[in-house]
């Protein structure tokens, strides 16, 4: 990429609801006539004009810019202005296919919310060649997936080998309490998914492979566990039930520990799971929870039902919470992890809004600045994750900025 780009970063999606976040975040955070050159950018102007408008006289000074996601030059036109493409727009498998070719071929970097397992596969099978050749650097699952799972293995994994001179040879994550619901985006997300695996075999192979997002080559390994029912776990003293963003980060860590050359090991093991409490009360809602995301994915599924869903239960695109529900939001995840030996060590990932919106939005901007500020000749063109690419530098970044913490747990 050219560092005579007009900017640091154009936000793709920006009259989206999680978009206008992310706007708001960074005006707020970052102001619109700073160091950060930043702009809005998507299909209608009047829109964009709207938005700024919404964000008050301090956004004044930020530039809108317009392209099409299913017009090619428009988005190249776009790209090429720019050091780093964030995008909002989902579901990515049909509207971010084009982003992402326009964006290695103009080197330019590029970060989204994405948790679409399958199109990740397909970009790394079309595109992963063409991005390791040249100097794009591309970042899926930056939002609440995948970043506290990611990096708080990372993490965990860091002060193992400090504290014991080995990693972790087994993780588990268990999501402690939250507070907050995922946005529209991602149900729509997710449903698209369920269409996809239901009418094509591949689609559903590539769901159930724990390293099918792996670099060509380590796409196998040990037995992965999943968590798909109520669950005693040993280890919490405690109930635990299936957690919904597990079939998503999970994946993600497999992938940062073949991308970071085995850090963790080959033999690495790793689950998340949400806990339920002890006793009683700790099974029957275990049992609960279980039922309720079954039947989510089996009323998903099916066509009248999934449609009453849609109008009637799911929040829309572009629908959320509001400001004070988002600020009423916060997320604690604990992570525990044994090396060979049998030594423990335990973490906590916090947030300090809702893990859906309010979080993600900061996550999301940080990983857009730390991917700005990352010299090309530290870091080469691919696909990366959050960790791999950035590791310790976003971390500090959202420990500083974004209200999350990373703290081990004696």
């Amino acid at each position: 990429m050219s560092k005579q780009a007009t900017f640091d970063i154009i936000l793709w999606g920006a009259t989206g609801f999680t978009g206008q976040l992310v706007a708001e975040y960074l005006l707020n955070q970052y102001g619109s006539s700073g160091k950060l050159r930043w702009a809005m950018a998507g299909r209608s102007l009047e829109k964009l004009e709207q938005v700024r408008e919404q964000l008050g006289a301090a956004a004044a000074e930020v530039p809108l810019l317009m392209a099409d996601s299913k017009d090619r030059a428009s988005l190249d036109a776009l790209v090429s202005q720019t050091r780093v493409l964030l995008t909002t727009v989902g579901p990515y498998a049909l509207y971010g296919s084009e982003l992402v070719a326009a964006c290695i071929a103009a080197g330019t970097d590029y970060c989204d919310l994405t948790g679409e397992v399958p199109w990740m596969r397909q970009m790394l099978d079309e595109h992963g060649e063409a991005a390791s050749q040249g100097t794009a650097r591309i970042v899926h699952c930056c939002g609440f997936d995948s970043i506290p799972s990611d990096l708080g293995v990372w993490f965990l994994q860091q002060q193992a080998i400090q504290r014991f001179g080995q990693p972790l040879q087994r993780v588990k994550l268990r999501v402690r309490a939250a507070k907050g619901g995922l946005s529209g985006g991602t149900y729509a997300s997710m449903m698209h998914i369920g269409e996809q695996a239901k009418s094509d075999q591949s689609v559903a192979k590539i769901l159930k492979n724990p390293y099918s997002i792996c670099p060509p080559g380590s796409r196998k390994g040990p037995h992965q566990p999943y968590v798909a029912g109520p669950h005693f776990d040993q280890d919490f003293q405690t109930w635990c039930a299936p957690f919904v963003m597990a079939a998503i980060n999970t994946r993600i860590v497999n992938r940062s520990n073949a991308l970071l050359g085995y850090p963790y090991g080959k033999d690495f093991v790793y689950d998340e799971a949400a806990l339920t409490g002890k006793g009683l009360s700790g099974r029957m809602r275990a049992i609960g929870v279980s039922a309720a995301m079954g039947a989510f994915l089996v009323g998903s599924s099916i066509g009248p039902t999934k449609a009453l869903l849609k109008k009637f239960v799911l929040p829309k695109p572009g629908e959320g919470p509001t400001k004070e529900e988002r600020e009423a939001g916060y997320f604690k995840l604990l992570l525990w992890g044994k090396t060979p030996a049998g030594e423990t060590l335990r973490a906590e990932v916090s947030g300090d809004r809702d893990p859906g919106y309010g979080s993600t939005c900061k996550m999301i901007s940080e990983t857009a600045l730390a991917l700005s500020q990352l010299p090309k000749s530290e870091q080469p063109g691919g696909f990366w994750t959050p960790a791999s690419a950035l590791g310790r530098s976003l971390l500090e970044r959202l420990e500083r900025n974004a209200g999350l913490k990373f703290t081990l747990k004696e």
